[in-house]
Order: structure tokens, then sequence, then C-alpha cells
């Protein structure tokens, strides 16, 4: 008799053993990798055959029979499955629960895998003519089909283009739809369009790439508009000469859209898809064919495409490396840097990690050797850097938070014909309200904080758990009428600036604005065609866009950042304000950046204005190295929630050993700094060690104590390991 091991998706750190009925399952027909149907409890569930082997630990009477087999042949290569393995194990989570995340929704539920056409539409030749439409939104679509080349429904959709907007171009025959068959990709020379010619620092950076054999990690770091993704463009076409594929992860849904753009018109012949979360699940399915067949070259998307299959991976790339959104913050905590690490390594081939303001633990690997360091240091578009200044709030008049000085400059671009942006982390008309009679603060009922004032809408958002308020008339202490907002949000400096710029176009671009399909799109497109003048926004406006125009940044509020009980805090805000800085002078010219602060002499800001990013982040390692903290040290964090506050301690308290552990440092358990969200109160025990080793074996013997740990049953908890987020 032979028995199959496999992962099923439960919340448990084991996997099951099933018999192998010869007569309903030839064993011939079995293979790891292949989805089968098992009986669990009074369920059946879909399981991955992880091996076969000829005898199991559990009792005759007890091990029940596979029911179906659903696979001809695995969904899951042995290569796929390490890797999946290794990250469960990484990660400290169920392997069941691991395959499970990384399969497409329609695998997951035991459907058939080869759904393998997808509705494309690329222009006509009438179409390619551009003619002039009075439908503003059909004009925009043929110019988004010009750009790209050719689009998937779901594509266009995501971008705000209706269906009848789709019908009506087809009907006047501007349009065409086709059906893209999964072929396998012809492996021939790609046809290249025109590209620019590299400087010195970008040839030699290509140069590095394009000779290294095996598995060699890049760490490109390059100033922002230093050209990085030319680099990535002329290393890819090098790739596909040799007929392999290639893996390019970028942090934001948003992004995706004019990265696949240049892409496209690069390598017009070669078949690009698409990997995010809007896509539909039959089209998530076909991306995983099309990648497991080797019918699609090269692959652009977020962090989940990381777990996607590859007939013959060349590269992967990883753009804007320090990313905080390359980290997924629930359930399986990965982090897909790290696994494309890993990945390049199974598959001994190069990674490069871009970014003008690296990770300090991609910077600390590349100091010391395990990455190739390669700097771009020249601006693409520009002989000299934009010019930092700092402003001092002290005794400084300002309304709405702008400084009058800062009205000043601001008016001296806008008259230049320029645009200038606005930066401020934080949506909303203002971060509370206050009572001026009590100070009575408008906080939200079930957490530790404020709820957020939203003057267009008239509510009260808590941007925690959601909940939304009435805004009250009166002080619910004293019954005063003197409530006022009290700080700043983007909402309310649009409509300060909308008033004291009257005859000038202003875009806000946040979550709160850009909630509608398609609406971050078009507002970016309305901004590159120079509509708007003046940009208002948050971090959505920070990450990799391209503002040929802007040659003033106004960064509000950058005090914020410089005091936090996150070790990491600092370094956040050297990279947003590097980043958000990188907006302005695209266009030839140095641009200028504006920083309010009441801090100016602080030394952070002194090092990042001075003497840039690379500078401070050097620095920063040493302060690193001097308190022992990540990524000198390895760190993972234990958090647990619950609305008992006792049994959330006491949970905590339970995993702290009487007598210490050798080479592990504990903290904690300490209340979370946001100790209270939606009702639940949150503490967490942070473990730390000098040995990745000794991390990892303490952090196994822990996971296997909390599964039959009756404290844990009470709590909410989660593991974090190399957590990038404390708060």
């Amino acid at each position: 008799m032979r028995f199959a091991e496999v992962a099923i998706k439960v919340p448990l750190p084991r996997t099951f053993d099933y018999k192998v009925d010869e007569q309903l399952v030839p064993l011939t027909q079995l293979q790891p990798g292949m989805r089968v149907l098992v009986p669990f409890g009074n369920q059946r569930k879909v399981a991955v055959i992880l091996s076969l082997k000829a005898e199991t630990a559990v009792p005759e009477g007890k091990i029940k029979s596979i029911i179906e087999v659903i696979d001809d042949s695995p969904v899951l290569s042995a290569q796929h499955l390490e890797l999946l393995k290794f990250t469960a194990r990484y990660y400290c989570y169920p392997l069941g629960e691991t395959i499970h995340i990384a399969l497409p929704s329609a695998l997951r539920q035991g459907e058939c895998p080869d759904k393998t056409s997808i509705n494309m539409v690329t222009l006509s030749e009438k179409g390619a003519l551009l003619p002039s439409l009075k439908a503003k939104t059909q004009l925009n679509l043929l110019k988004q089909l010009s750009a790209s080349g050719k689009s998937s429904l779901t594509e266009l959709k995501a971008l705000g283009f209706n269906k009848k907007t789709i019908d009506t171009l087809l009907d006047k025959e501007l349009i065409v739809q086709t059906i893209e068959h999964d072929n396998q990709w012809q492996h021939t020379s790609p046809t290249v369009g025109s590209k620019p010619r590299l400087n010195k620092e970008q040839a030699i950076a290509c140069t590095a790439i394009n000779q290294s054999t095996g598995f060699t990690s890049f760490l490109l770091e390059g100033v922002t508009g230093s050209g990085k993704t030319e680099v990535y463009l002329q290393c890819l076409e090098e790739v596909l000469k040799r007929g392999e594929q290639a893996l390019v992860l970028v942090p934001e849904i948003g992004l995706t859209p004019q990265t696949v753009n240049r892409f496209r018109r690069r390598f017009p012949d070669t078949p690009i898809m698409l990997w995010h979360s809007a896509l539909t699940d039959n089209e998530r399915l076909q991306t995983w064919r099309f990648c497991e067949k080797g019918s699609c070259a090269i692959v652009i998307g977020t962090r989940s495409s990381i777990f996607l299959p590859f007939l013959k991976l060349g590269m992967i790339v990883v753009d804007e490396e320090h990313d905080a959104s390359f980290k997924q913050q629930d359930t399986l905590r990965y982090h897909a840097r790290d696994l494309a690490a890993y990945r390049a390594y199974q598959h001994q081939i190069p990674l490069i990690l871009g970014s003008a303001t690296p990770a300090l633990e991609t910077l600390h690997k590349a100091i010391n050797n395990k990455y190739q360091l390669l700097t771009l240091s020249e601006r693409a578009q520009t002989a000299t850097d934009n010019q930092f200044k700092l402003l001092d709030m002290k005794g400084q008049p300002d309304r709405a938070g702008i400084a009058h000085a800062s009205l000043a400059i601001m008016r001296q671009h806008l008259n230049r014909g320029k645009q200038v942006m606005v930066f401020l982390n934080r949506r909303g008309f203002s971060p509370t309200l206050i009572c001026h009679e009590c100070g009575w603060l408008s906080e939200c009922n079930r957490c530790s904080t404020s709820a957020t004032f939203h003057k267009a809408i008239g509510q009260m958002i808590c941007h925690h758990c959601g909940d939304q308020y009435h805004v009250p008339h009166q002080c619910p202490d004293c019954g005063s009428t003197q409530i006022f907002p009290n700080g700043k949000g983007t909402e309310q400096i649009e409509e300060f600036l909308s008033s004291e710029f009257a005859d000038t176009p202003i875009s806000r671009i946040d979550r709160d604005s850009t909630r509608r399909k398609g609406s971050l799109e078009k507002a970016l497109d309305e901004i590159n065609q120079g509509g708007a003048r003046i940009l208002v926004g948050t971090q959505m406006l920070a990450k990799g866009h391209h503002f040929a125009d802007v040659s003033l940044v106004l960064i509000l509020d950058v005090d914020s950042g410089l005091y936090s009980c996150d070790f990491r805090a600092t370094e956040h805000l050297a990279q947003l304000v590097t980043q958000v800085a990188g907006r302005a002078g695209r266009s030839g010219e140095p641009g200028e950046v504006l920083l309010q602060t009441h801090f100016p002499e602080h030394p952070l800001l002194q090092d990042l204005v001075n003497n840039g990013y690379q500078d401070f982040a050097r620095f920063a390692l040493t302060e690193r190295s001097d308190a022992q903290l990540p990524p000198i040290t390895s760190m993972a964090i234990v958090r647990a929630q619950g609305h008992n506050i006792k049994q959330v301690v006491d949970f905590l308290t339970d995993l702290v050993p009487v007598n210490g552990v050798s080479g592990i440092q504990l903290l904690g358990p300490i209340p979370a700094p946001l100790e209270k969200i939606a009702g639940m109160y949150r503490f967490q025990l942070h473990i730390q060690a000098q040995d990745r080793r000794i991390l990892h074996q303490y952090l196994a013997q822990m996971v296997d104590y909390l599964s039959t740990s009756k404290l844990a049953q009470k709590v909410r908890w989660s593991l974090d390991v190399d957590p990038t987020d404390m708060i």
C-alpha cells in the first residue's frame, strides 16, 4: 500500500497522510505538485501532493483515502514546491495556507487550469491615425492603445474605460478585438524599439549585469531620474535574446500601466503580461498558465507575482526595492524582495534591486559584498541636482500650514509656467476636531486614536478601523459650539490653495480622490498634459511618477517623522523626502525642493539636504550597529490582540522563558504604539538574535508550542519575521 503526504489549507503547522486506493487512483498517475480531493473532517478539501511514500505513522484504522485526482500533471513543479516550502519555513506559516495564498483562486477551488486564451484590444489601421474625436474618453483610449501597443479588456477597464466606450470604438472600426491563445512563445531575437544612448555609469551597470553568470544580486543605487529603468530595459533585451523569461516587480498597481507601456514600446512584438489584484480570477489563471508554459516573456507585477511559475526564468528585477508595499502585512507576512533573492538563487540567475533610496537591509548587504553595488549618480535629464532649502517655521506666519514665504516661491514658479507639487502625507481635512473651550478631541470610540475630519462628505472617519461618525455641532463634554479643525490634511490644503490661486487648476491625489476605478490614471494623464498646475497629494504622488513640468516640490509637516517610537521612522522619512523631491527637475533644468520644519538644525535634515540619502543611509547603519538593531541583528515580533487585555498579556507572558535562552533577547510584553484598534487591545513581544539561525530555531520551537497552547486559542496572534513596521 502507498501513501501520499499532502498540504491542506488549515491553520496548523503540519502536513497530512492519505491512503492511495489504486482501484480508484492508479499510482502511476500521482506526482508531487498535483492537486487531489481529500476528506477532511466533515468536508472535502483540495490538497496538493508533497510526496509519495510506502509507510505512514498514522494508525491504519484512522487513515483515509484520496477521493479524486484533479490534475493530469503537476500544477506546481518540484522547484516551485521548494520555494513555497522555504517561504512557509522562513516566515513560520502553515505550508497548506502558504500554497493556498500562492495559487490563483481558480486553482485553489479545484478548477481546470487550462483556460488558455485572453481577450486583447489593439488599434486598427484607421485608429492608428488617431483621428480627432469629440468624446474625450474615446480619444484617451486610442492614446492608451497607441502607447501600449495592445491591452487586455480588464487592463482597459482598470484604467477607467467602460464597456460602452470600447464597444463604440469597435463599431467605428478604430480598434480591433482579438483572442490570444496559449501558443508557445517563439524564442527569436526580439524587435527592439528606439533606445537612448547610455551614459558611462549606465553602460558600466549594464555590462556588469550582462556579463554575470549564475546567481548574482545587484543593487542599482541611482538618484531619482538617473535612468534606472533604461538599465533594466537594456539588460532585459539580452535575456529575451536568449529566449528566457523575466519578472519585473513594481510596488503599486498605479505604476504598472505606465511601466508596461514603456516596456511594450521597447519590445513591441514581445508578449508582456500584468499581474495585480485588479485582474479577474480567470485572467490571473491565464497569466499563471502563460508563465508556466513559456507563452509570455515578461511579467510586470506587484508583490504576489513572486509566486508565479516560469518555464525558463532568466532575470528578476525589483524596482523601488525599498518600498514598504513589497512586505505583506497580514496572513503570510512575506517580503517579495527577499523571496526574489531566494528565487534568483534557486534558478541561478541575476537579481537587480533598483532604488534611489535603498533599504538599509539591502545597503548593508551591498557594503558587506553580499550584493554587488552599482551606482548611478548622474541625473539623465539635468546636469545639476535639485536645490534643497529648509524653511524654519519658528515665528513664520502661515495659512493652512503653508508659510507666506512658501506661497511667494510657489507664485514665482507658477508665473514661469511650471507646475508645483505640495506634499502632505495625511489625507482628509484635519486629523481631529478640538473644542476651544474644554480641549475635547474627536477620538474614535474603538481605537486609541482620533477620528479624521473629512469636510467634503461631512463625516468623521477613523483611518484605522473605518468607523464613521457624524460631525458634532456641540462639544459632547461641555456643550460648547466652539469646535474647530485641529491640524492639516490634503483636503484642507486643496481648499486653501483653490482660494489663494483662484485661476490656477489644482489636482488632489490621495486615497479619497482616487477611489473610483481609473480615476488615478485619469488624474495623472491630465497632469502630464499640463491641465493642473498645482498638485496636492500624499505618498501616492511620490512613487515613480514622471511629471515633466514640476519645478518646485513643497513638503509640509516634515517634523512628524523626526520623533517616533519606531526605530525605522527616520529611514522612512529620508526615503519619502528623497522620493518626493525626485518628482522635481525632470524636464532638463534643476528643480527646487522646499522643506517646512521647526527643527532645521536636526542632524537628519542637515545630512539629507547637504549630503543626500546615500550619506544619510551609511551614517544610519552605524547608528543601527551601535544600538544592535536590524539589519545588524535579526528580529521577529509576536503580535497579539483581543477584547480582554489580561488574556492578551498572559498569552505573551507565557511565551517568555523563565531562565531565558542563549543568543535570544526578548522585549515585552509591551503595548503596541496604537494600543487599541477596533475595540481590540494590542500588545507585542520583540525577539532579537545576532545569529539568524538561532532566531529561526527559537521561532520553530515557539510555533510548535503555540499549536498546543490553550492561551493561543483565546486571542488573535501573528508572527512577523523581519518586520518593516513596528507600529
